[in-house]
């Protein structure tokens, strides 16, 4: 393995394991909350958002995410902007993220019977209050999993990364196979790392759908 030791390879499969973690986290923290603000643009009761919140969600939803981080890498770079390839990885996911979690979310509040908008109205709710305090809690349970499986597809998602610089897990995995002539041994502990990441999440996801059964 020239001159890596099983520490070395473990220690430099870390860092990339972190710098996976922290991409996951804002893409899907800032996707998220971008995602919100596409969702209620997507149910407002003008046409103007809920036209533009539909093309921007079939927009993403409609393009690889390979080719969305290549437009945003040299798209901007186009313009004479120096951009990181940690900004533009983050730039990318999170614009990946927030459109496909506004349709998750979308689906999850239109699952929601009309009747319950209709009782709200006649108890002289506005919309947003329904939204609030009807609507969301109930189509809240129904998007635990859904997020949470996405949640897991952006994970895995951040590997598409290292096709522009970015070095992330599978990155790391890739230098460190090429250096040390240890392929299966190298990968299996990239394998092992996205496991690691994604499993807590599968639990998470299964105690929060527990709890909210139990206080619906």
């Amino acid at each position: 393995m020239m001159d890596f030791t099983l520490w070395d390879i473990l220690r430099n499969l870390l860092t990339g394991l972190q710098w996976t973690l922290l991409l996951s986290l804002v893409a899907f923290v800032c996707g998220g909350i971008a995602g919100l603000l596409i969702l209620l643009a997507r149910l407002s009761p003008l046409s103007a958002p809920r036209i533009l919140a539909r093309g921007y969600i079939e927009l993403f939803q409609g393009t690889p995410l390979l080719m969305q981080l290549f437009l945003v890498f040299f798209g901007i770079a186009l313009l004479g902007i120096d951009v990181s390839p940690w900004l533009a990885a983050a730039t990318a996911l999170t614009l990946f993220t927030s459109a496909f979690l506004a349709e998750i979310w979308r689906g999850c509040v239109e699952s929601i019977g009309r009747g319950q908008w209709e009782a709200a109205e006649s108890l002289a709710m506005s919309r947003l209050e329904t939204l609030r305090h009807v609507v969301l809690p109930q189509a809240l349970r129904i998007a635990v999993a859904p997020t949470v499986g996405f949640s897991v597809q952006v994970v895995k998602g951040t590997a598409v990364t290292s096709i522009i610089g970015f070095t992330e897990l599978t990155k790391t995995g890739s230098m460190l196979a090429n250096a040390t002539f240890e392929p299966f041994m190298v990968y299996g502990f990239v394998a092992l790392g996205y496991f690691l990441l994604c499993y807590p999440l599968s639990l998470a996801a299964y105690r929060l759908e527990r709890r909210l059964n139990v206080t619906a």
